[in-house]
C-alpha cells in the first residue's frame, strides 16, 4: 500500500507540476513570449540559489564537499556544451565549426571584440518574434543541461517523497503536494528553454514530462534503499543546481545582454524579478506546509 502511495505521489508531483507549468506558460502567459526568457533565467537561478542549495547545505554533508560537487557539475555541463557544439558542427560538415544558426553566432566565437559587436548590434531572437531561429547552439546545449538537471532533481524529489511516505502517509501527501507546488515555476522556466529550441510545444512538453517522471523512479529506488540514498540527497540537489546555474548564466543571460531602450530594459529586469519571486514565494510556502 505504501509503495502504491509513493508511486501516486511521485507521478502527481513530477508530471502534474509540468502540466500545470505548461498551462501557465502556453496559456495564461503565452502573450508575454518576449519576456519569458527573462522569467526563465530568474526561475532557474532562484531554484538553484533559493531552494536547492540551501536545502543541500542544511544537511550533514560538509560544505567543502558540496562546493566541490557544484564546481564539478559546472565543469561537466560546460564540457557537455562543448561536446554538443562539436557534434552539431561536425554533423553539418562545417570545417569552421559553425552550426545552422549561421553567421549570427560567429561573433560569439570570435573573442571579446566580436562579443561586444554582437551585444551592441544584433537584435535579440525573442524581440524579433522568432524564438527558435537564432542561437541554435546555445538553445540546444541549454536544453540538454536543463533536462539532465531536471532528471537529477526529480530523482532526488522522488527519494524525498518516498522517505516521507515511509515515515507517515499524511507527511508523504503533504511532501508530494509541496514538491508539486514548488516545481511549477521552475518547470515554467524549463519549458521556455526547450521551447526556445524549436516551435514544437508538444516536444518540449514531452521532454520535460519524461524528466519529471524520473521522480517515480527516485520514489521506487528510495523506497527500497531509503536509508542509504538519503545520505546522497544533498549531492543530487547540488548537481541539479549546477545545471540550472550553468544554463541561466551561460545560455540565457547572454541572450538578454543586448542594447535596449530604457523601457525594454526595465521590463526585462522586472520579468527576471518575477521569475525569482515566483520560485522564492512558492518554495517558502511549500517549506512552511512541510
Amino acid at each position: 500500500m505504501t509503495l502504491i502511495a509513493i508511486l501516486t505521489g511521485t507521478l502527481a508531483a513530477g508530471i502534474g507540476s509540468v502540466w500545470l507549468a505548461a498551462l501557465l506558460s502556453f496559456g495564461v502567459l503565452a502573450r508575454y513570449t518576449n519576456h519569458m526568457l527573462s522569467l526563465a533565467a530568474g526561475a532557474l537561478l532562484a531554484t538553484a540559489f533559493m531552494h536547492l542549495l540551501p536545502e543541500a547545505f542544511e544537511s550533514q554533508a560538509g560544505a567543502q564537499e558540496l562546493f566541490a560537487t557544484l564546481l564539478v557539475g559546472l565543469v561537466f555541463f560546460f564540457l557537455l556544451d562543448k561536446a554538443e557544439l562539436y557534434h552539431h558542427g561536425h554533423e553539418h560538415h562545417d570545417p569552421q565549426g559553425q552550426d545552422d544558426a549561421g553567421p549570427l553566432l560567429a561573433p560569439l566565437r570570435s573573442g571579446n571584440s566580436g562579443r561586444a559587436e554582437h551585444v551592441n548590434t544584433a537584435p535579440g531572437p525573442l524581440e524579433q518574434g522568432h524564438p527558435h531561429h537564432h542561437h541554435g547552439h546555445s538553445a540546444r546545449s541549454g536544453s540538454w543541461a536543463v533536462l539532465t538537471g531536471d532528471s537529477v532533481h526529480a530523482f532526488g524529489d522522488g527519494i524525498l517523497i518516498a522517505s516521507a511516505f515511509v515515515a507517515d502517509t499524511r507527511l508523504g501527501v503533504i511532501t508530494a503536494l509541496a514538491v508539486l507546488a514548488h516545481e511549477v515555476p521552475h518547470h515554467m522556466g524549463d519549458l521556455v528553454v526547450l521551447r526556445h529550441t524549436s516551435s514544437n510545444r508538444s516536444a518540449a512538453l514531452i521532454k520535460v514530462s519524461l524528466a519529471g517522471a524520473v521522480t517515480a523512479l527516485g520514489g521506487l529506488i528510495g523506497y527500497a534503499l531509503v536509508d542509504m540514498l538519503h545520505d546522497w540527497l544533498p549531492y543530487f540537489l547540488v548537481v541539479a543546481s549546477s545545471s540550472f546555474v550553468y544554463v541561466a548564466l551561460a545560455d540565457l543571460i547572454p541572450q538578454l545582454q543586448k542594447r535596449l531602450t530604457a523601457r525594454e530594459t526595465l521590463a526585462q529586469i522586472a520579468w527576471l524579478g518575477v521569475g525569482i519571486a515566483l520560485v522564492t514565494l512558492v518554495s517558502g510556502l511549500a517549506h512552511s506546509s512541510h
